[in-house]
């Protein structure tokens, strides 16, 4: 390397060795419209000023902008101890530059933290009276627990001295000094460095169980019940272990742990709880974090001291009640980690374990007055609910952090209500405030009220995730997913969850944990994704390594014993207790977001439905028509034996007369499940596609059925057998089904558009609105369309004539699920009224992926990033989404006013409804449920192209 190369370059190792390259991301900064790396890599804050704001957080990530923001805004200047934020493009030259740093770095660390000082009264590495550092992440979007924090950074064997004599506290700061060293071989060494231990034999694990022996050894429960002799003692077997598990020696110089913290928690960027909760999450590998660097204080000082995490609403159920969790004697870590259960801050905060505590506002009367009154500033400033952190040093609260606190789907659906009456947001806000799939929690299904009267339970903890839930018992985060990926429901049960739990917690139908309180990480966790979860239930101990849990009352549950909860009410049962619907008639709140969401959205929302049950369903969810009503679904289910023998029946004839005795056998059935369909829609569209599977998937195999059918149509077996082989197809995807049947055997089309006609005339005599639409599907040319529309409109004239009726209101129209047939839209457009594009099927034939068959490669391509996300679940926008612009762009060049829909299952991902917003298409059709989802997400995507 060259001399000026080398003087380019500044490398930090984070592991005590040489550093080494990890993969290497993108700028993210210049991708997404902010500048590429200039000379400025340290933004400072403190004191009443700063040098960012809130609305940089693409820069400075989450944390730093609010940091800022509360330090700096003329509104604010809350009390933020100070420090600098490190941006995220140093994260982006990071990785691209084998995990070393801009030139410049070093120098505008010194200057941010020569402010510190001066804003302090204190000095780094001061031997008589040292600051303390920490070091945080801090990515754009919230990443709760997911990347890594080091605290008091600065103390060694000579700064502790100096520690003690300025507090006059030898207990706290060797306290403070354990933790550093248990944080630095953990984080730093360890994790940054890219040693992966075998499973329980991390260092924090092994140092953890240290502690825990020592405090059996003095007989006492708590880690401040711990001697200053002991903990003095602790942090020389920290260090002893540090050297023996990790061979490394712990750093005493403060620069080499400063910089060294920095390093780490780039490198947690690529932590694997990091790069699982991104995958969960859809937040791309290329944003990188932002690192915080800001002067520690200390909420493990006495008893005048305490440090807690307090949300400005409560993000359980959205109640409008300041609402939070604090620990006297405590740094921010123990709050989270559920190892203590921690006091309510006030009243509204008490919950089943915590109702005998003293509450903050109590126990330090003033400084809750100036939390409340600093809480109350924080909503009004960002017009959202605030997640904050605090610390109050002996009697002086300080602020730590502010976001936008995770709420679950209930907390959020309310929370946008209230403040939309509130007049704190307006009504676009209120809409864009809710993530669509957040609207899923409010379907939830709860554990039916009759079924929980006659259980009793066996456990009772915090209701910290809502709904219920049921599901076998796993012991482990690896086994939640083993069995997850086997279809096996599961319920993951743990004293307590950390971030390294992410991907076990994702795949549980739920969680149940013996320690923490709402606001540990598990609560947190699974508010944010709208998961069932108890925490701190008390009533069970966990014998992990025998796998099973015992109740107090001394009931034993096993690995693979099935369980249910109630995240409501916070109750656990034993067994499988049957759950049910929620009734969204219920609930205000969700009323008021709706006809805000109906005023904005300018798309459609159909349901794909195939039963008049269905129908009802989907109508109460507020679906404005089908989309999709599929005929063959008749021949399935329940009351579908006769219609189905009959089905086969006429498969299996062998000339046009035979045919057509069974298909007129068949048709009342057709005909009224069509008809009552149409009513329950009660005029809305219904779009009828006619028959699509190839006829093989229709036959019998059983004997016995083969039998009854070779019996009714007079023939032996054998020649049953034979005509069962002609149907086989080697590839029946893109065999004889769709439109191919109809051109085949007109007479299977003539019947269904008949039963269509009727159905919709004998609604009009009656009084009642029918609209059908007739979709022909898998076509590929305008000649296939016009066979078929010959059919139909001669039906159609003798349906008039004999049902004594003028006119019947219907559209014909087609399904896109070719390729070809999307390039020639133009031509289609001349014989269609509608198009619907059947993106299930176009998919497949884009890709040349069988639906049914990727789970041997898909998961490959996904963590190889080969794709960005499974086509079958959200639009392939650049491929297939190119497609069906084409195919509409074409279609009203011809037809200005042509209707056209997506009817596939993409019809209910938020990000297909926004990207057919874009389009200018009518409507999306998709499943029932997912209605709701489909009406804001196209809300939001007509907000978001105002």
């Amino acid at each position: 390397m060259t001399t000026k190369a080398k003087a380019e370059q500044q490398v930090y190792s984070v592991d005590g060795g040489k550093a080494n390259g990890k993969q290497s991301v993108k700028n993210p900064i210049a991708e997404n419209g902010v500048s590429n790396i200039k000379d400025k890599y340290v933004y400072s804050f403190g004191g009443g000023k700063a040098d960012g704001n809130e609305s940089m957080k693409n820069l400075l990530g989450g944390k730093g902008a609010n940091l800022a923001e509360m330090a700096g805004h003329k509104d604010l200047k809350l009390p933020v101890p100070p420090g600098f934020t490190v941006t995220t493009e140093v994260c982006t030259y990071f990785y691209n530059h084998n995990r070393t740093y801009p030139v410049h770095l070093e120098k505008q660390i010194k200057n941010a933290l020569a402010e510190v000082e001066k804003l302090m009264g204190k000095k780094f590495g001061d031997v008589k009276d040292p600051l303390l550092m920490s070091v945080r992440s801090g990515a754009r979007r919230s990443m709760p627990g997911m990347m890594d924090t080091v605290l008091n950074i600065g103390l060694n064997d000579e700064t502790v001295k100096g520690l003690i004599e300025v507090t006059g506290d030898e207990r706290f700061a060797y306290d403070a000094y354990r933790r550093l060293v248990m944080m630095y071989a953990d984080v730093v060494i360890e994790k940054a460095g890219g040693m992966e231990p075998a499973k329980g034999k991390g260092i924090r694990k092994i140092m953890d169980e240290r502690l825990g022996d020592l405090k059996k050894e003095r007989g006492v429960e708590l880690d401040t019940e711990i001697s200053a002799a002991d903990l003095k003692k602790l942090v020389k077997e920290f260090k002893a272990l540090t050297k023996k598990y990790l061979k490394v020696e712990f750093p005493e110089d403060p620069w080499d742990q400063l910089m060294g913290g920095v390093g780490a928690v780039f490198a947690s960027w690529n932590g694997k709880r990091a790069i699982e909760y991104r995958k969960i999450e859809r937040i791309p590998d290329d944003w990188g974090t932002a690192v915080n660097v800001q002067a520690m204080v200390f909420g493990n000082m006495g008893d005048n001291s305490c440090t807690g995490v307090a949300f400005t609403r409560n993000p359980g159920n959205g109640d409008n009640h300041f609402y939070g969790e604090y620990l006297v004697n405590a740094q921010g870590e123990d709050v989270v980690a559920g190892i203590r259960t921690p006091a309510p801050i006030n009243n509204a905060s008490k919950n089943d374990h915590s109702k005998d505590l003293k509450t903050l506002e109590k126990l330090m009367p003033a400084q809750y007055k100036e939390l409340n009154e600093i809480q109350k500033r924080l909503e009004k400033h960002y017009r959202d609910m605030q997640d904050i952190e605090f610390t109050i040093e002996k009697g002086t609260l300080y602020m730590l952090q502010c976001r936008v606190g995770k709420r679950n789907g209930v907390a959020a659906v309310k929370m946008a209500a209230d403040m939309y009456k509130e007049k704190l947001i307006d009504a676009d806000t209120a809409v864009m405030r809710v993530g669509p799939n957040q609207l899923i929690e409010l379907l939830l299904p709860m554990i039916d009220p009759e079924e929980e009267k006659k259980n009793k339970p066996i456990a009772k903890g915090l209701p910290a995730g809502p709904g219920g839930a049921t599901g076998r018992v796993v012991f482990s985060s690896e086994e939640a997913v083993e069995w997850g990926l086997k279809g096996e429901k599961v319920i993951l049960v743990r004293e307590e969850t950390s971030p390294e739990d992410v991907d076990g917690m994702h795949k549980s139908q739920a969680i149940l944990t013996t320690k923490g309180g709402m606001t540990s990480h598990a609560a947190l966790v699974a508010r944010g994704w709208g998961k069932c979860c108890i925490v701190g239930c008390s009533d069970i101990e966990i014998h992990e390594k025998e796998k099973y849990f015992v109740t107090n009352t001394g009931k034993k549950v096993h690995e693979g014993e099935w369980l249910t909860l109630n995240g409501t009410t916070g109750l656990a049962y034993e067994g499988v207790l049957q759950l049910s619907n929620t009734d969204l008639n219920q609930n205000a709140s969700y009323k008021v977001l709706m006809t805000l969401v109906d005023k904005a959205k300018k798309l459609g929302v159909r349901t794909n439905a195939d039963t008049p049950k269905d129908a009802q369903q989907a109508s109460y969810f507020g679906a404005e028509g089908i989309g999709l009503f599929r005929t063959e679904h008749m021949f399935y289910g329940e009351g579908s034996e006769k219609p189905l023998f009959l089905l086969r029946k006429m498969i299996m004839s062998t000339t046009v007369a035979e045919r057509k005795t069974a298909l007129d056998e068949l048709f009342k059935f057709v005909k009224k499940d069509i008809k009552a369909t149409l009513e329950v829609m009660n005029g809305n569209p219904v779009t009828i596609r006619l028959l699509d599977p190839p006829l093989h998937e229709f036959v019998p195999h059983d004997k016995e059925k083969l039998q009854e059918l070779s019996r009714e149509l007079g023939v032996r077996m054998s020649v049953l057998n034979r005509r069962i082989l002609a149907l086989h197809e080697n590839n029946p995807m893109l065999g004889h089904r769709g439109v191919r049947l109809g051109v085949s055997y007109p007479e299977i089309t003539e019947m269904q558009v008949r039963a269509i006609l009727e159905s919709a005339a004998e609604l009009q005599k009656e009084g009642k609105k029918a609209y059908p639409e007739i979709m022909i599907p898998v076509v590929m040319g305008r000649h296939e369309l016009r066979h078929q529309k010959e059919i139909v409109d001669r039906v159609y004239d003798e349906v008039c004539k004999h049902m004594g009726v003028k006119e019947i209101t219907f559209l014909y129209g087609t399904m896109i699920e070719t390729p070809r047939a999307a390039l020639k839209g133009d031509s289609l457009a001349t014989v269609a009224d509608f198009f619907s594009f059947g993106t299930n099927d176009l998919t497949q034939m884009s890709f040349g992926f069988s639906r049914d068959d990727i789970g041997g490669f898909l998961p490959k391509y996904l963590d190889l990033k080969l794709l960005p996300e499974d086509p079958f679940v959200s639009i392939d926008q650049s491929g297939v989404g190119e497609l069906i612009k084409i195919g509409v762009d074409k279609a009203r060049s011809v037809k200005p006013k042509l209707k056209v829909g997506i009817c596939g299952e993409h019809g209910g991902d938020p990000e297909s409804v926004k990207f057919c917003h874009r389009l200018g298409l009518d409507y999306v059709s998709c499943s029932p449920f997912r209605v709701p989802i489909a009406r804001l997400a196209a809300a939001q995507a007509a907000i978001e192209t105002k």
